[in-house]
């Protein structure tokens, strides 16, 4: 038995967190139990737990999130230890883990320093010091704005980037903290540095591209504080006593990039200069957001160098450019080995892609992204300090001499989150697109989930990371990043009296509020809930899941007689949909009104559980009937009376099926299948319908129609951009053209992961892996194969512990199916036609081998349309043989006559083929076997 995935909130042994709540988590592995008898937790001050401070016991201890009562002391670590008995009598006692707190509620000693207001190069605060007693622990406990790093005997302290990261500065600024234990020199001078930049804080930001948004002064504010072996303490503050000198970076933006200019002070006197110490913050608009109160433990994950990329190919291109192709779309930094003569600058510009090949970044808009070096004739390792990129393409001008791959590196940035969804396939274009989906993820889980890493925006549009949470949590458990941005949302939520915003940060609080993007407030917990199982988290987004519902339901009772319909104010509707007035609208012709009055249902629906979950009674009761009002409101104003849905769009279908809000179940998902066809089986929902598309076929049953959404390569399609190269998830359907042009249109990003919340469709009914329980603590393992895929392993690495479901269809036609359930778990596994049906199995590793009664080596039915039938080569033959004219027409590619199926083809008397001999072809297609090596589009 090993006791593994041992965190405090999500975390592993995190330190100087806001431990708002204690949550201890845990899974089980390598053990012959299948469940537990007793757990144990412990929690000390001291690493040989000589002296137990808590303690915890008992058979029914939840792995996945324990709840720890214990009254925390600041600036204090703690280390703790599980004990796990199994019901086979075997046991297992963990590593010993630790947290450690911040400085909570204590008052700061120390002051916001900065250089004189006329100062305005990036400076570095400093502080020399001398210790001559023996440390028995030391922790600096820092901050500064917009940002810094922080160094010690000219070492940089920790391995994080862009430290404080995102704040809401008007209520917090997030302090770090570095333990320095061993880091000190004894008997000898150290030097502490601050260095800053301008960041999120100062820096340019924000659609309207203003600076200085919540102040105008670097500054910092530090603690270091020692205690000593003979018992005695000391702390060193920001003070009067510290100094400042000028950095050699010249200039510094999130959009803009950077300078370092190792040259900046020659010929100019950069003496150390006395700080200002800032006083009477409060009067001063520049620096009212640095107010002691706002200083809080820090909430962010780190963001750290995950991984580390090389150059794949230095390409010249016909302008005569030097290019280095990374190979892979993801946001970081460039960083190079200099050794060139003084004052040689280099140049890089960052791109996502080429444009007859050359260098192209115009659609980064107004983000001039570049980074500038300018040597002083000393070898170094060269690196942005204070901005980030997304790119593939680096464009190097004035470097000397020639390029070579092994000069440069590049380091890929992203919150420090645990990988738990891995997903491999037989079809390589499908592996591509799941690839795809994650680096969507890490280029754009750099501290807040955003848009975008690499143009002017980069802002945390709402709506994205609505749509993208579900997939998200199987790729990465995702509890303390999202833990974060609930925090962020609801602090935004209150200068909007219950509105949720658009994006975040919402500069100037602007009252833009609208549904789906919204909606977040209650879906995000939603999705929390269900992945996670925590009720301690529920009750900490409760406030804002219900201030939202409250915020419509109070503007709807603004206008006299509340109509308990979200047909107010603007929508983003369905965003980027293609069934718009021109192929280059932004919003389709799903009503808007429709989709958010849905979305207020689900909400409000989802509030009322939440309600029940946490035993609110009253709440619960009040939120029944408004959900019971919406949905008649909702069947009055668009269902006819005999429950046809009269908003005729893919949109509209997926989002009534998605939430359950309808009359007649079997008759809409008909109209969708008509719809469907009528679209000729394209995409033609956007940002709404898109996401949840294959899901919601999935969970209507049309198993084999989500499967051909996903695999369809053509415009509109996921492959589409695969084929064209792509290595992370488009804004657009065709952000590129097919000759690799790209779109013509201001809003066009390459790394948008929105539309790789396709992958839940993969992880939950591919492999068939979805909870039954908040937390996976009972599961689904329902897997669908399908030939074109081949075989499929997925792992999914849940709150609870490993889900295992891996399929293979043979070549003899048997289906292998292997499938692990973790400790303490159960799964109601359920098979495709297997003979002993349903299966309620508990922890453990299963094998199944076994011939389903309907052969996947036989996909054809008359259902299948004459787009998949022209895919195949052999069933186009046979097709030809008895009804060429139908062969033809299915060869022909033609999108309307080819979303028809065999059987619709039969009821065509007016089309020239003689109906007995189009029944033999069905009979034959029927039993044509594929190749599983075959791949099958």
């Amino acid at each position: 038995m090993r006791i593994t995935n041992i965190r405090i909130n999500g975390i592993e042994n995190p330190r100087g967190f806001l431990f708002e709540q204690l949550i201890c988590s845990w899974n089980v592995r390598e053990t012959e139990s299948k469940k537990q008898t007793n757990v144990v937790i412990e929690v000390s001050t001291q690493k040989d737990f000589q002296e137990i401070l808590y303690k915890k016991e008992g058979a029914d201890l939840d792995q996945s999130g324990e709840k720890l009562e214990l009254k925390l002391q600041p600036r204090t670590s703690y280390f703790y230890r599980i004990t796990v008995t199994g019901d086979k009598g075997d046991q297992a006692v963990s590593e010993v883990c630790t947290f450690e707190t911040g400085k909570r509620n204590e008052d700061w000693r120390a002051d916001w320093i900065s250089p004189s207001k006329e100062d305005t190069f990036h400076p570095v605060m400093i502080r020399n010091f001398s210790i001559s007693r023996k440390i028995r622990r030391a922790r600096l406990y820092a901050t500064g704005v917009g940002l810094f790093e922080a160094y010690l005997n000219g070492e940089k302290l920790g391995e994080e980037y862009l430290a404080p990261y995102m704040n809401n500065y008007e209520k917090n600024i997030q302090v770090m903290t570095f333990p320095l234990d061993d880091a000190l020199k004894v008997d000898q001078e150290n030097t502490l540095e601050i260095l800053l930049g301008k960041g999120w804080y100062m820096g340019t930001f924000g659609l309207d591209m203003q600076k200085e948004n919540y102040g105008n002064r670097m500054a910092a504010i530090a603690e270091l504080h020692l205690e000593y072996e003979d018992g005695t303490s000391e702390c060193i503050c920001t003070d009067e006593s510290w100094e400042y000198y000028g950095s050699d970076i010249e200039d510094s933006g999130i959009y803009f990039g950077e300078i370092l200019n190792r040259t900046l002070w020659d010929g100019k006197e950069n003496p150390k200069r006395p700080v200002e110490v800032l006083k009477a913050l409060e009067e001063s608009i520049g620096t009212k957001n640095l107010c002691k109160a706002h200083l809080m433990d820090r909430m962010s994950l780190p963001v750290l160098v995950k991984e580390q990329l090389l150059v794949q190919e230095i390409v010249q291109t016909p302008a005569g450019e030097t290019v280095l192709d990374m190979g892979q779309n993801f946001a970081g930094y460039l960083e190079f080995h200099a050794d060139f003569p003084k004052g040689t600058k280099i140049v890089l510009d960052f791109g996502e892609i080429l444009q007859e090949g050359n260098f192209y970044n115009k659609n980064y808009r107004e983000a001039k992204s570049q980074f500038v070096y300018v040597s002083n004739g000393t070898p170094e390792r060269v690196r942005a300090h204070f901005t980030f990129f997304g790119f593939r393409y680096v464009r190097v001008s004035g470097w000397p001499g020639e390029c070579r791959k092994e000069d440069f590196i590049g380091k890929v940035l992203y919150s420090d989150l645990r990988r738990t969804g891995y997903v491999t396939t037989g079809n390589e274009k499908i592996n591509r697109l799941y690839k795809n989906t994650v680096w969507g993820l890490k280029s754009n889980f750099i501290d807040m989930p955003t848009d975008c890493p690499q143009r002017s925006e980069r802002l945390g549009w709402t709506g994205d990371a609505q749509v993208f949470a579900p997939t998200a949590s199987y790729h990465m458990d995702t509890r303390a990043f999202f833990h974060k941005f609930v925090k962020d949302l609801r602090d935004e939520q209150q200068y909007l009296d219950g509105g949720v915003p658009n994006y975040l940060p919402n500069i100037g609080h602007k009252e833009d509020v609208g549904s789906v993007w919204g909606d977040i407030a209650t879906f995000l917990p939603h999705t929390l809930y269900t992945t996670y199982g925590n009720l301690e988290e529920v009750e900490y987004c409760y406030p804002l899941m219900k201030d939202w519902v409250d915020y419509i339901d109070q503007r709807d009772a603004q206008r006299g007689q509340k109509k308990y319909l979200f047909n107010f104010g603007f929508h983003f509707g369905d965003w980027l949909a293609l069934d718009g007035p021109t192929p280059t609208s932004f919003k389709g012709s799903t009503d808007d009104d429709y989709i958010a009055s849905v979305y207020y249902y689900r909400s409000a629906q989802i509030v009322r559980q939440m309600a029940e979950r946490l035993e609110k009674q009253e709440d619960a009761a009040h939120y029944k009937e408004l959900e019971e009002k919406i949905s008649q409101a909702v069947k009055e104003e668009f269902f006819t009376p005999t429950g046809r849905l009269a908003v005729d769009t893919q949109a509209a279908y997926v989002i009534a099926l998605k939430f359950g809000l309808y009359i007649d179940r079997e008759k809409l998902i008909e109209q969708f299948r008509l719809r469907l066809k009528k679209d000729c089986n394209q995409i033609k929902c956007g940002f709404v319908g898109a996401p949840l598309l294959c899901t919601v076929l999935a969970e209507a049953g049309l198993y084999e129609t989500a499967y051909d959404f996903l695999l369809k390569e053509g415009f509109p399609s996921w492959l589409y951009s695969v084929n064209l190269g792509a290595t992370t998830i488009w804004e657009r359907w065709n952000s590129v053209l097919p000759d690799g042009t790209i779109s013509d249109t201001g809003m066009n990003s390459l790394n948008h992961y929105a539309y790789g919340s396709v992958m839940e469709f993969v992880y939950a009914y591919a492999a068939g892996i979805r909870p039954l329980k908040p937390g996976f603590k009972r599961a689904v393992i329902a897997p669908h194969p399908d030939i074109r895929l081949g075989k499929l392993e997925c792992l999914y690495d849940s709150v609870n512990g490993l889900y295992v479901s891996n399929w293979s269809i043979e070549s003899d036609g048997t289906l292998n199916v292997h499938v692990e359930i973790p400790f303490g778990c159960e799964a109601e596994v359920e098979l495709p036609d297997y003979p002993d049906g349903k299966q309620v199995l508990s922890a453990g590793a299963y094998d199944f081998v076994y011939r389903p009664n309907h052969d996947l080596r036989r996909p054809y039915h008359k259902g299948t349309t004459l787009n998949r039938i022209a895919q195949d080569k052999k069933a186009l033959e046979v097709l030809g043989k008895y009804a060429p004219a139908i062969a033809g027409i299915a060869a022909s590619g033609d999108p309307e006559m080819g979303a028809n199926t065999l059987e619709q083809i039969l009821s065509m008397g007016y089309l020239p083929f003689d109906p007995n001999e189009l029944k033999k072809a069905i009979t034959e297609i029927t039993e044509l076997e594929v190749a599983v090596n075959e791949v099958i589009q």
